[in-house]
């Protein structure tokens, strides 16, 4: 059975949308600090800005000539939820969480990891949009 990549992006685009206005609007009574707000706003942006490219890497046509993109779509995933959650952890809770600190920079290498795969894919491709 594939896995549902594209329901994964929509989940976590809304997941993203809904974080940012809590740390937008509910998070800022708990928390002064500017540094773990801005941390927490990060987060949602790198999570909703990836759930859209991971939706474009689920749509995208092996009959246009583009590899698998369950690579590039498996880091995207594996990114997200590294990176993102582990900055949401650690702006909640930094001493309970802190564990999670080297999480985020590798959260960020599958994300880079996932732009190149998704590079690869398209073997030097354009996609036409219609």
């Amino acid at each position: 059975m594939p896995i549902p990549f594209w329901t994964i992006g929509c989940i976590y685009g809304a997941a993203s949308v809904t974080l940012g206005a809590f740390g937008a609007h509910g998070l800022k009574k708990r928390i002064v600090d500017p540094t773990r707000i801005a941390n927490w706003n990060t987060a949602a942006q790198y999570q909703l800005i990836h759930s859209g490219i991971l939706l474009l890497s689920a749509s995208l046509p092996a009959a246009a000539g583009f590899k698998s993109t369950t690579l590039a779509s498996s880091l995207l995933v594996a990114g997200m939820t590294m990176f993102s959650g582990s900055l949401y952890l650690l702006v909640l809770d930094p001493q309970r969480f802190r564990f999670m600190g080297p999480v985020t920079p590798l959260g960020g290498l599958c994300l880079i990891g996932g732009w190149a795969a998704l590079a690869f894919a398209s073997r030097g491709r354009t996609v036409r949009l219609q």
